[in-house]
């Protein structure tokens, strides 16, 4: 037993920074005032489609378009543009779904005769997806 050296436990390293972002690996920034708004903009996108497909809608295919329209919605902006999104595409791609979500909330707005809500919806989310991208893809 004398010929077993003596170990001293030791704390562990911390994990390095990653190249140019600062941040160690696995980490992920804080959230901004501009990730919230843009989770906003997407929740909003998707309740619209929902009560577009409630309220515009004849009795039988309301229910399926209710629930149908933000569904298909969700699983675009799943597969796509989500942080974990699940096929990687080019950065043009998930701007353009994500673009055509907020478009079909919208068009849903003026189709039920809200055209300043839809406007005003199309204006704050562009410019929320717009300057969200360009941070993203700095």
């Amino acid at each position: 037993m004398s010929d077993t050296p003596s170990v001293q436990p030791s704390r562990p390293a911390e994990p390095a920074a990653q190249p140019g972002t600062g941040q160690a690996p696995g980490t992920r920034p804080a959230l901004s005032a501009l990730d919230i708004l843009a989770f906003l903009c997407e929740l909003f996108a998707f309740a619209t489609l929902a009560f577009w497909g409630f309220a515009a809608w004849p009795f039988p295919w309301n229910i399926a378009a209710g629930i149908g329209a933000p569904v298909v919605a969700i699983l675009l902006w799943a597969l796509f543009v989500s942080p974990r999104a699940v096929l990687a595409v080019h950065p043009f791609v998930r701007a353009i779904v994500e673009l055509f979500v907020y478009l079909s909330a919208t068009i849903a707005w003026w189709s039920i005769g809200q055209t300043w809500v839809g406007l005003g919806f199309a204006i704050v989310a562009v410019t929320v997806g717009v300057l969200s991208g360009r941070r993203r893809f700095t």
